[in-house]
């Protein structure tokens, strides 16, 4: 900002950003996310996606990360991002946490379709359906990602995965996965079942183990909502088979987060088992050769 001005709370751009932050409905209407704090803003440069406007708390540059910041705000202005200065006070009151973050960035939210799944081959696919809290949301977006999934569909009844909670459990997940919000569970896993993946549904007990389940295939897991799981009647036909994580402690079930982690690198662990035997296998008929 220029002369020094810093942005009231009643400011319309500040009134902006607080619906950005606490809204979904405004989010999806301005095709805009918040990403919170300096580590964030640095993901989002790296995955490339449009910044709008980076706002900072006043005395930033006192912060013991204030050069960090200065090089990120540099960095943001020369991908055309404007900077601008909150007054004393505005912070606090505009982010939904304790001890806010000195930066908020304005970015474009990437707009996908189930068309995108088309566009490469997919080993492993994450599929929410009404899962309602946006930490769990956030938290299967990081494991989705970080099991190396292809991407991660979000269906009806679940909570935004561009809300700042979701953003934040990512640890930077959603701004590189490829996270798509679908219309409907039927529709996504039609479209997932047409493209030859196995579908699975993650359910707390009576489902194939999970480590004995062949995951090293092209698989979309399912999750279902935190207290009352998958209705599987209502996608009859559109699940090819159920697998649980067994529990020798005897609890009864995961958090939601926890159970698709587990699952999740169950199947990295049998896709690196599976390319390690055919580059055994290859190994062994060049030896012949």
């Amino acid at each position: 900002m220029s002369g020094g001005e810093q942005l009231s709370y009643k400011s319309t751009r500040v009134q902006r950003l607080r619906r950005l932050l606490a809204r979904r409905d405004f989010r999806e209407a301005e095709g805009r996310f918040v990403a919170e704090g300096p580590k964030l803003l640095g993901e989002v440069l790296a995955a490339g996606l449009g910044i709008e406007t980076v706002f900072v708390a006043p005395g930033w540059r006192l912060a013991a990360s204030g050069r960090h910041i200065g090089e990120l705000l540099e960095r943001s202005r020369a991908r055309g991002a404007e900077v601008a200065e909150l007054a004393p006070g505005v912070l606090e009151r505009v982010a939904g946490t304790t001890t806010p973050q000195p930066v908020l960035a304005v970015v474009e939210r990437p707009q996908r379709s189930l068309a995108e799944l088309r566009r490469q081959p997919l080993q492993l696919v994450v599929v929410c359906v009404g899962v309602q809290d946006p930490g769990n949301v956030g938290a299967l977006v990081r494991s989705a990602w970080a099991a190396g999934a292809g991407a991660l569909i979000a269906c009806e009844g679940t909570a935004d995965p561009w809300g700042p909670k979701a953003v934040r459990a990512s640890a930077g997940g959603a701004l590189h996965l490829c996270v798509i919000e679908a219309p409907s569970a039927t529709e996504a896993l039609g479209e997932l079942g047409g493209l030859g993946l196995k579908r699975l549904a993650a359910v707390a007990a009576g489902g194939e183990d999970c480590a004995t389940v062949d995951l090293a295939r092209p698989v979309a897991l399912v999750f279902g909502n935190e207290s009352a799981g998958l209705h599987l009647a209502s996608l009859a036909g559109q699940i090819d088979g159920a697998v649980s994580v067994p529990m020798p402690g005897g609890a009864e079930s995961l958090n939601v987060a926890a159970a698709a982690a587990v699952i999740c690198f169950e199947a990295a662990r049998q896709r690196r088992a599976k390319m390690g035997l055919q580059g055994a296998a290859i190994a062994g008929k060049l030896a012949t050769l």
